[in-house]
Formats: structure tokens, sequence, C-alpha cells
């Protein structure tokens, strides 16, 4: 019950960590894939990909009716595009805040307005969150406040869109797994699998399947949710 095969689905920053890994398991689980790059675009030339700027309306419009076209219609759409910069409060401009909620928040109200004109009953669109939507982390005021904002939006656009067949929940990942991570930052890296009550970072997998099982027909009954995604870290008190 969670094949997606004969399904369509678009992927929002698709050629790099977590957007690859959601991807590759939509394909996997039978969906027809059309990737979303910004400025990489995917090393596997077979992939099906566009190239597009999120932050600007008439891209985005280009976008979803390539999507469209490409694929033969839209039934799965999965913001994963967005920026994570580390920055201190105190340090940020109007023009920081500003670059990270375009990133983050705006690319996926633009994607979802226009790739709602084209799906119906069954239509699922999946935003990707993050933990720290609800925890931040120092240095991320302003990226945890976009993704707590984009967790709103999710239960916004599930209110609104829900009347027409069209399911809108979120996946919100903790730690997830990249080369190089363990070198960059150790001591994070350690402290994570010390603590995360399933002892190991996260995989791109992990998302993917998550966002699989939202896109089926499994969880037709679920719209305005966020399925946290992150070995139980969350569960860990912080006391």
């Amino acid at each position: 019950m969670t094949s997606l095969h004969g399904r369509t689905a678009l992927v929002t920053g698709a050629t790099g960590g977590i957007g690859a890994g959601i991807a590759a398991r939509l394909a996997a689980h039978g969906a027809r894939v059309l990737a979303h790059y910004r400025t990489r675009p995917p090393a596997d030339p077979e992939v099906l990909a566009v190239q597009a700027d999120l932050r600007e309306p008439a891209e985005v419009e280009r976008l979803v009716e390539t999507a469209v076209n490409e694929l033969g219609g839209l039934d799965i759409v999965v913001n994963s595009a967005g920026v994570q910069p580390v920055q201190p409060l105190s340090e940020l401009t109007l023009a920081d805040w500003r670059a990270v909620f375009a990133g983050n928040v705006d690319s996926a109200f633009l994607v979802t307005k226009a790739a709602a004109e084209h799906m119906g009953l069954g239509g699922s669109i999946i935003h990707l969150g993050s933990i720290e939507g609800s925890l931040p982390a120092v240095g991320h005021a302003h990226y945890a406040s976009a993704k707590a904002a984009l967790l709103m939006h999710t239960k916004a656009a599930a209110l609104e869109y829900g009347p027409r067949g069209i399911r809108v929940n979120a996946v919100s990942p903790g730690l997830i797994s990249r080369p190089g991570i363990e070198e960059a930052w150790p001591s994070g890296v350690a402290s994570w699998v010390e603590h995360a009550p399933l002892g190991r970072l996260g995989t791109p997998e992990d998302v993917g399947d998550a966002c699989a099982f939202l896109a089926s027909d499994l969880a037709r009954w679920i719209t305005g949710q966020n399925l946290v995604v992150d070995g139980g870290m969350s569960v860990r008190p912080a006391w």
C-alpha cells in the first residue's frame, strides 16, 4: 500500500543531501519524479531535472508547468529546498532574516500555490520542516523561525485545500548524515549519537520513506500533521 506506481512527483532541492534521498525513495516506491535544482544539476544525467529560482514567482510557475507537462500531471509535491546559515541573532540584519524566510517559507508558499492548481483528489503536498521549528539551536534564530512558520503554513494549507481533496503535511528531520559531517562537527555528531534513543544519525532515505508514506494511500486520512523523523531525540528530557 506504500506503492506510488502511476503517480507523479515534483521534489524541490532534489539534487543533494536530503532532497536527493527523498527523490530517490519516491522513485523506488514507484513514482515518476522531476527533480528541481537551483545551482547544482544532478550528477546522474538520466535524472529528469529542471532549474529554477524558487524565490521568483515566474520561475516557480515555469517549474510547475514543466513538471505537469513532462510528467503528464502532478500528484505529489515535496518542498525540500531550503537554506540553513548559522549567524548569531545579535548580528542578523533584516536582509539576512528575509533571505532565510525567502529560501524556506516563500519558496514553499509559491510552489504549493502553483502546484495545487494542477492537483485534484488524492494530491499530496509535503513540506520539509525541522525539529528546530519547535526547539531552536544557537545561531539559528532566523532558520528556526522560518521552519516554525512553515509548519503553520502546513496546517493552514491543509485547512484550505482539504475540501479539494489535497492533503498537506510536513516531515521534520533531526540531524541527518551527510559526507564530511563527522569531521566538520565531531562533538555534535558524538553528542547526538549518545543522546538519541535510536543511537544514530538519520539518513536521507529515512526522510524519503517518511515522505513516501505521507504521499501514499496509507496516509489517505492524514493532513495538517508534522511527522518528526529524529530517532527519538525530541522525547529526550532537557533537564
